[in-house]
């Protein structure tokens, strides 16, 4: 999708359902509180599906899940009069995850991608059950899910049914409440599940595409901000820009190298500073002049990410498939492979944004490699100014380091070796979800970094980069200029803010164009 057609996702007061979902329409439900409908396709086709499924069980249809046991217990049959109440104990049964709670924002996401993978017309919910779950989004019930013990797809999902029958716990209005009661003080009448709907409300990768779209949403918004964040650093260190000249691009034809390096260049062409002091040294430290090669790395590989999570979320990761051919087909679009796989890939690719950005970092503070005064401080030894700040973003680096390590390579059987291999996405997008967070603090801190630096060079009156000054002038909105040390940690709370948002990227973007 070209970026002249896509709309921030704050700024998306209405999704509705029907048609391709975007990254932006999942963000701006889960985390801006956008309000979801369907459209009379969308109604059309779960209607249908659900017809599919009555008749099904009207002609007594050995179907998998609804009318058999789940995973070992498929050759063991449910008899028609437990039918219904098999459903509600799925759900019951399936509420295994554990400890502390899935933000909000997760959650609302996971909702999201119920309706949409399950109002995708080959799942078999009725209309009724999905409008419930609409209702919890629109009318701002979230459900209490606790956040460890999944696999790949089932347990957290569960918690979450459990609301729409009235049971299980939720929020409402600040409020951890029992289920039924969250949902009477919102006005939503609950639904007992029927056939199918105790299966499809826990099944497939529906947490799991939840936490990867906000990672992809996260990365990319990131990638194009490290850009920005690394032409402030370029600047205040006085570098040579040659390294990003078009025709060293064009001897190593990668183009997110190239978007790179085009990016630099358009964001310090009119940088007073830099026409009067830069390129004096012969070849600038690695992490100054392998920006474009670094970045444009970790562009693809989050670029990637998004073009899978994307086709994953519009996908029916449900088991087994009512086909509108006449048929309920077992198989396993349940597994989350495509995003655990992608989750691990943007773990590593936030890891290689994150690793040079700190190193970017330790130049600026350090007086021996940087031509400013130690730690950017008028007074060191009495004031420590960002020497820690360093500090931090090393010890972010060794915790990403930690959480890049592969999750989808692992498999433990379950099940009494029904499953007896298992995906580990869940495992790989609750790191990529963490990983992303990590490394917008690592970037919030070079960019702290990066205008103190600037401030002291400014100071030689060679006008900066318009660019680069109003990304400075946003920082500088909370984050004062250290004459002295103070209290620094809400300075780097609010410059992770202004990463984390897409201020530091949309301000560039009215200069330069958009940086996707």
């Amino acid at each position: 999708m070209n970026r002249e057609s896509m709309k921030e996702a704050r700024d998306i007061n209405e999704v509705i359902l029907g048609k391709e979902v975007t990254l932006e329409e999942l963000a701006a439900v889960a985390r801006f509180g956008a309000k979801v409908s369907f459209s009379d396709e969308y109604k059309e086709r779960v209607n249908k599906c659900r017809a599919l499924v009555d008749q099904f069980v009207k002609e007594q249809r050995r179907m998998y899940g609804i009318t058999t046991g789940l995973g070992e217990n498929v050759k063991r049959a449910i008899p028609e009069e437990s039918a219904i109440r098999y459903q509600k104990n799925t759900m019951l049964t399936h509420c295994t995850t554990v400890g502390e709670p899935m933000e909000e924002e997760v959650v609302r996401a996971m909702l999201f991608m119920m309706l949409v993978n399950v109002g995708s017309g080959v799942s078999g919910a009725r209309l009724e059950a999905l409008e419930v779950v609409a209702g919890l989004l629109n009318k701002g019930v979230t459900p209490w899910v606790p956040l460890h013990g999944s696999v790949g797809y089932l347990d957290a999902e569960a918690h979450a049914a459990l609301v729409f029958t009235g049971a299980g716990r939720a929020y409402y209005q600040g409020e951890l409440l029992d289920g039924g009661e969250a949902l009477k003080r919102a006005g939503i009448t609950p639904f007992t599940p029927s056939y199918k709907e105790g299966l499809c409300f826990v099944n497939g990768c529906t947490s799991i595409n939840a936490m990867g779209a906000l990672a992809a949403y996260d990365a990319r918004n990131l990638v194009a901000t490290a850009d920005v964040v690394a032409a402030c650093t370029l600047e205040a260190l006085s570098a040579n820009l040659k390294a990003f000249d078009e025709r060293v691009m064009a001897v190593k034809p990668h183009k997110e190298q190239a978007k790179t390096a085009a990016h630099l260049r358009n964001i310090l062409a009119e940088s007073g500073f830099l026409k009067e002091n830069g390129g004096k040294n012969l070849q600038d430290a690695l992490s100054l002049r392998c920006v474009p090669q670094a970045h444009g790395a970790a562009r693809k590989t989050v670029d990637d990410a998004v073009e899978a999570i994307v086709t994953e979320i519009n996908s029916c990761c449900d088991n087994p498939i009512i086909h509108p051919s006449g048929e309920a087909m077992s198989a396993c679009n349940s597994d989350s492979g495509f995003v655990g796989i992608e989750s691990d890939s943007i773990c590593i690719a936030m890891g290689y944004l994150a690793k040079i950005s700190e190193r970017r970092t330790d130049r600026m503070v350090n007086e021996h490699v940087s031509g400013l005064p130690p730690f950017l401080v008028a007074n060191p030894g009495e004031n420590s100014g960002y020497m820690i700040v360093q500090y931090s973003s090393a010890g972010l680096v060794g915790e990403i380091r930690v959480l890049s390590h592969p999750a989808s390579v692992d498999s433990v059987p379950t099940c009494a070796f029904q499953e007896d291999y298992v995906s580990m996405g869940y495992n790989a997008a609750m790191k990529a979800y963490k990983v992303v967070r990590l490394a917008e603090y690592v970037l919030g801190n070079e960019l702290l970094t990066a205008v103190q630096a600037a401030g002291l060079r400014a100071q030689k009156e060679l006008p900066l980069s318009p660019v680069t000054a109003a990304v400075g002038a946003a920082v500088r909105e909370k984050a004062p200029f250290m004459e002295n040390d103070h209290y620094i940690s809400p300075d780097m709370e609010w410059a992770r803010e202004l990463v984390h948002s897409g201020r530091v990227r949309e301000t560039a973007e009215r200069y330069i164009g958009g940086l996707y």
